[in-house]
């Protein structure tokens, strides 16, 4: 079973920081880019963030450069998002999803083909 699970949210205050992961399970994420999209309470799910098959290419969106990183680690089979300085308007669920394309990534993220459940992130004091 072709599988993505993300794990790291939590409340945190602002200011804070959280690591977010995608571990991806039947399949090997080596060949996939990688997106991390949010959607935020009452609003659309919005890209944060992309990167490539080999890591060497990375996106972000205006709201998150600067503060969130994207990485992975195709030998453990899992990406990661560090997000850092966090605000209240960072509160979301934040899914990771796995598509052939980077290009793709950035334009629509909708079209990529396997996502995870989605992790709760709450930034509040």
């Amino acid at each position: 079973q072709l599988q993505l699970v993300e794990s790291g949210g939590g409340l945190v205050q602002p200011g804070g920081s959280l690591r977010l992961s995608c571990t991806a399970s039947g399949f090997t994420l080596d060949n996939y880019a990688i997106g991390w999209i949010r959607q935020a309470p009452g609003k659309e799910r919005e890209r944060i963030s992309c990167i490539n098959n080999s890591g060497h290419s990375t996106n972000y969106a205006d709201s998150v450069k600067g503060r969130f990183t994207i990485s992975r680690d195709n030998s453990k089979n899992t990406a990661y998002l560090n997000m850092n300085s966090l605000t209240p308007e960072d509160t979301g669920v934040y899914y990771c999803a796995a598509g052939y394309s980077f290009r793709l990534c950035v334009i629509n993220p909708t079209t990529l083909d396997y996502w995870g459940q989605g992790t709760q992130v709450s930034v509040s004091s």
